[in-house]
């Protein structure tokens, strides 16, 4: 346990900014398995993708993922919905 006053006080920052980005991973990855099986089942998925594609830019500004790493995600989506 931190007994420096600006160290407890990084902490409780840490601790939001760690619930923040578990929320938007968590988010992120409901919406991207939501497009998936709606691929693989044959059913439409326009809406469903610009919506995953929108939680992932959200991702990558907020600093929770890096942009490399979202246009990676945006790039295996587009892929598995044209296939």
């Amino acid at each position: 346990m931190a007994n420096i006053k600006s160290q407890i006080k990084r902490n409780r920052q840490n601790e939001g900014l760690r619930m923040r980005n578990k929320s938007v991973n968590s988010d992120l990855k409901t919406s991207i398995k939501k497009v998936e099986t709606a691929a693989a089942a044959g059913e439409p998925t326009d809406e469903l993708y610009k919506a995953a594609q929108k939680k992932i830019d959200v991702a990558a500004s907020k600093g929770v993922m890096h942009k490399k790493t979202a246009a990676r995600k945006k790039s295996r989506l587009a892929k598995k919905v044209s296939a």
